[in-house]
């Protein structure tokens, strides 16, 4: 069975299993980017510099890619949808307690508490991309998971506009405390949905399960164990590969996500709640999905449903994207160019941890070849927190010591994110030639 002989009932009822899903997920960014939006305002409140909430930052981020290549396992044996009502409970109740604890003053060691509670956050967010991966690679057969990584990375990056743009308005408008308490609410909410109405294979809805083409063609459906997992994952050259690329795709997607608010606040004095903020955060949902949905149809209708060659395209692109916002020289452009740089960033992003994980980690061990891609980008991610907020709180935006915060004719801090774009593309371009069906590139 593959794509062109699908149902219609079978096709309503697989929207009806990821719809959802993509909400649940997009309630998650708000759950998780919300720091990213009160960081500035908590770190004036508590006279905190860029490194010290970096530290915070940091936390989170190393926090996620431990969980996230433990927790992938995990999600294998469990099932996508148990996962991810469970995360989303425990992200829900995080979320609930920081908001809860700072409106009721609190204001002591804010570096260590909230350390530990974004951490205990991002612990529970892990079980959304995995969870999410793990579902779908039962529903998509591999000729179809780079449109619809496309599709539903579209939904995904709806996260970006909850967390940046709303969140940004809730900011500017009603107490900071409810970045997080609103999150919260409608995290619990998408749980409640996901119980009534996802399923983990197409059977368990009523329909017929197929052989969706990926590693694990032919292979039996016993239960999977644990060495079968490792073993898939850990010695496969491939994904090991784009783990390396995906590593330099965390500290360009997480250095310009944990920066630019601040970026154009101190830089070209556009604040939280404006009108060319909000539409940054539009722009970023945007080009997430612009992004997606390119990089997926690309794969999918010019290269076979090859992964790397697009991948390719898109780290350069980056590399482009990046120099016109270091010489970005009004809020405007600044904002167009942290929108065009989101289209490059992150759909090599959804095409690497989301649609490559299912090709060459097979639905047997989607979740964990998801985990260990998405945990090598948080490892990346880790140094953007403590180390980026140390260069910037040491050299300013301009790279020169004790320059302040005026505007500079290039801003070091897009520069310092090019080169793992460079690499990146290097990396990925040794993989032109793989495809799930073949085992390996040549």
């Amino acid at each position: 069975m593959d794509k062109q002989t699908h149902s219609k009932p079978f096709r309503w009822r697989r929207i009806l299993n990821w719809f959802p899903l993509g909400l649940t997920y997009a309630t998650f960014y708000m759950g998780r980017y919300n720091f990213n939006v009160v960081k500035g305002t908590m770190g004036s409140m508590f006279h905190l510099d860029k490194a010290e909430m970096g530290i915070i930052a940091t936390c989170g981020f190393w926090t996620y890619a431990l969980s996230v290549m433990f927790n992938g396992p995990l999600a294998d044996r469990l099932g996508g949808r148990r996962a991810i009502i469970f995360g989303a409970i425990g992200t829900s109740l995080i979320n609930l307690v920081i908001g809860l604890c700072f409106l009721g003053g609190w204001g002591t060691k804010i570096i260590v508490g909230m350390s530990l509670l974004y951490s205990a956050n991002m612990y529970f967010q892990s079980f959304g991309a995995l969870s999410i991966v793990k579902v779908n690679s039962s529903w998509f057969h591999v000729r179809e998971r780079g449109v619809f990584g496309g599709i539903f990375g579209s939904m995904i990056s709806l996260g970006y506009t909850f967390a940046l743009t709303f969140g940004g308005f809730i900011l500017a408008h009603f107490n900071w405390t409810m970045v997080f308490l609103v999150p919260s609410a409608l995290i619990l909410a998408m749980a409640a949905v996901d119980y009534l109405i996802v399923f983990d294979r197409p059977s368990q809805a009523g329909h017929a399960d197929f052989d969706v083409g990926d590693a694990a063609s032919g292979e039996d459906d016993k239960p999977v164990q644990l060495s079968y997992i490792m073993k898939k994952v850990f010695s496969n050259p491939i994904i090991l590969t784009i783990a390396a690329a995906e590593f330099c795709t965390g500290f360009v997607r997480q250095g310009l996500l944990l920066y630019f608010t601040e970026f154009l606040k101190e830089v070209h004095h556009v604040d939280v709640g404006t009108a060319v903020y909000a539409w940054t955060g539009t722009g970023v949902t945007l080009g997430g999905i612009a992004g997606g949905l390119l990089c997926g149809w690309m794969s999918d209708k010019l290269f076979g449903s090859r992964r790397a060659p697009v991948a390719f395209i898109f780290y350069c692109v980056q590399v482009l994207g990046l120099v016109l916002l270091a010489y970005a020289p009004t809020p405007i452009a600044a904002s167009l160019a942290i929108s065009f740089c989101c289209v490059w960033i992150f759909g090599v992003h959804g095409m690497l941890s989301g649609t490559a994980s299912m090709d060459f980690g097979g639905r047997k061990a989607a979740a964990t070849a998801a985990g260990f891609l998405d945990g090598m980008q948080y490892v990346a991610s880790g140094f953007t927190g403590f180390g980026l907020g140390w260069i910037l709180k040491t050299y300013g935006w301009d790279g020169v010591a004790g320059a302040g915060h005026q505007a500079a004719d290039a801003h070091i801090w897009a520069f310092s994110l090019i080169p793992f774009s460079v690499l990146g593309g290097l990396i990925i371009l040794t993989l032109w030639n793989a495809h799930p069906s073949n085992k390996a590139a040549h």
